[in-house]
């Protein structure tokens, strides 16, 4: 059950933050204010903190191009920070299972319990042989402490951490609804790590987070032409006037193909320990899923029809504060912020 007004979506990546505000209404979530900047190199390393300073600076930045008022603010973390994991375990009321759950979550996460948060929901029950499934997610206290840090550096109020790959699974439910027939699987590839989340029969059944992504493009470019970065992502987002060296189009197509070979493992690895049905569609967003290679090549691998989705397909777009022409070409990257954003300030569990 949530309550109050939305939260302002905050996704501190490693490249980049992306701040989304929305607000809803009877027939539609409105988008009234987003932002972007980009973060200095080794900002953020891997979700840890690095410069701390810098990221509260672009934060306030943010605030303050786009004429944001609200303050209180729903965090994203990914990385191997966070562990998901769906078990199994006896049945048990909500009561019991609010006083094992730490016991539980000690048997199947590979760190020191003192130093996680611990969340759960129960995802169904098999009364039939007295069992239970259970998402089961613990996020480290050190990354979840540092993030909310930053916000408050930024006189900003964090009322809200949650995973990334969530986030794009409650804002995808929005958009297309989560199918309960189907496994479908949902793929963010960001500027250096690549989110997997299979949903199977409307349930999250496996996520994966691969250290990969669009900057891995730009290195091969890089490092094969001798250029420099800045300009080899140019080339490789043809965002240049000048003409673009024949071998990009050779040195993109080679990355993604790596890329998608990753997704592919864990794609079979899914099918082979999982009981679900075959994957039957994919859906990719994020930064780098505007290059055409990327999905063609996922497609080619997994031998499933792959869509590129638009995050903001199904919300309506207050055009007097938002620019449509920089939302235009920002669109792909906020997933994780827009679904950080419709989380509200009260929220109890069902």
């Amino acid at each position: 059950m949530r309550e109050g007004k939305n939260l302002i979506g905050v996704d501190i990546g490693s490249s980049s933050i992306k701040v989304c505000q929305v607000r809803e209404t009877r027939k539609s979530y409105n988008l009234v204010a987003f932002g972007y900047a980009a973060l200095p190199p080794q900002a953020i390393v891997d979700g840890q903190v690095m410069d701390g300073n810098a990221v509260a600076e672009t934060l306030q930045q943010i605030w303050h191009s786009a004429k944001i008022r609200q303050r209180e603010v729903s965090l994203g973390v990914s990385g191997q920070s966070a562990i998901i994991r769906k078990i199994t375990i006896p049945m048990m009321t909500a009561e019991e299972l609010e006083e094992q759950i730490q016991w539980e979550a000690e048997q199947h996460i590979p760190f020191d319990i003192k130093d996680v948060h611990v969340d759960y929901q129960v995802l169904r029950r098999h009364p039939e042989q007295s069992q239970m499934d259970l998402l089961l997610v613990a996020a480290k206290r050190d990354q979840i402490n540092d993030y909310a840090q930053l916000a408050r550096d930024a006189r900003l109020k964090p009322i809200v951490c949650d995973i990334d790959a969530f986030s794009i699974q409650n804002l995808f439910e929005l958009s297309r609804g989560l199918p309960h027939d189907q496994t479908v699987a949902l793929i963010n590839v960001g500027a250096n790590l690549t989110s997997l989340n299979i949903i199977a029969n409307g349930i999250s059944a496996f996520t994966r987070e691969i250290a990969n992504g669009g900057h891995g493009i730009s290195e091969q470019i890089q490092k094969q032409l001798g250029i420099p970065f800045d300009l080899a992502e140019a080339y490789k987002c043809g965002a240049t006037d000048g003409p673009i060296p024949p071998q990009v189009a050779q040195i993109v197509e080679s990355s993604s193909d790596g890329i998608a070979a990753e997704i592919q493992r864990s794609l079979d690895f899914f099918m082979a320990t999982s009981g679900d049905g075959e994957i039957s569609r994919i859906y990719v967003t994020g930064g780098t899923s505007k290059i055409p290679s990327l999905s063609q090549a996922i497609e080619r691998r997994a031998r499933v029809p792959v869509e590129v989705w638009a995050p903001t397909e199904k919300l309506t777009i207050d055009s007097k504060k938002v620019d449509l022409g920089v939302l235009g070409l920002r669109a792909p990257q906020l997933a994780v912020a827009l679904g950080l954003a419709l989380r509200k300030e009260k929220e109890v569990r069902a």
